[in-house]
């Protein structure tokens, strides 16, 4: 899913997991509910600014994952989409010397925009590192085959606390059609209570486009 595919950083998605009590026993099923003031995707407002309530349900069983992902949008284009669903399974696991890898797919479906054919599948691919001191560094590619785009894109994050931990992302999203750009986030995820909360700070190297202006999400989220 956007949200935890793209989710902004490797830890960011750790302290959420951890935090709610989400296991990763083979076999399991878990799900996640979510309030954001913004749901922003690769720097990129996708609900024009505005609150989105989000949600999904996962299944883990060795190596392989898989899952689904909701959320409202609103692109304010005319358009009748006014949600999104994901799909999305692969295999993950961790190499001898501690470097975890992931490979899967991701189909982003709008169910209420059949006139705009938004539907699009990504092959993802991604690899990361956790060292001794609480530094976790990671990098992500997305492709679309269908329109020839890539999206590629870099994490890293400080677990401060066993709870607490700070995170930055930079991204850069590339169009066969033109119009590439480059976007980055600097966040701080705890959790409390059994929620996880993440403040984010979005910016892009778009200009004169509101929805890509710089800005500063609160997400509150809890794992089941």
């Amino acid at each position: 899913m956007k949200n935890t595919l793209s989710r902004a950083s490797l830890l960011a998605i750790a302290l959420a997991t951890a935090a709610a009590g989400t296991a990763a026993a083979e076999g399991e099923f878990s799900g996640n509910v979510a309030m954001t003031t913004d749901y922003v995707w690769r720097g990129i407002s996708q609900s024009n600014e505005d609150f989105a309530l989000q949600g999904g349900f996962d299944y883990t069983n060795g190596m392989f994952y898989a899952g689904t992902w909701a959320s409202n949008i609103d692109f304010d284009d005319g358009s009748d989409a006014n949600m999104e669903v994901d799909f999305y399974g692969g295999l993950a696991s961790e190499f001898a010397n501690g470097i975890t890898w992931d490979v899967g797919l991701i189909y982003y479906v709008y169910p209420d925009s059949e006139d705009s054919d938004f539907d699009f599948v990504e092959i993802k691919g991604a690899l990361g590192y956790e060292f001794e001191g609480g530094l976790a560094v990671g990098g992500e590619v997305y492709y679309d085959p269908d329109n020839e785009n890539m999206y590629v894109n870099a994490t890293a994050g400080f677990a401060l606390t066993e709870n607490f931990g700070v995170d930055a992302s930079v991204g850069n999203y590339q169009f066969d059609a033109g119009g590439d750009y480059t976007n980055w986030s600097l966040g701080a995820s705890t959790s409390a209570a059994g929620f996880g909360f993440d403040l984010r700070y979005w910016g892009t190297d778009i200009d004169g486009v509101n929805v890509a202006d710089d800005r500063v999400v609160l997400t509150v989220s809890r794992s089941m």
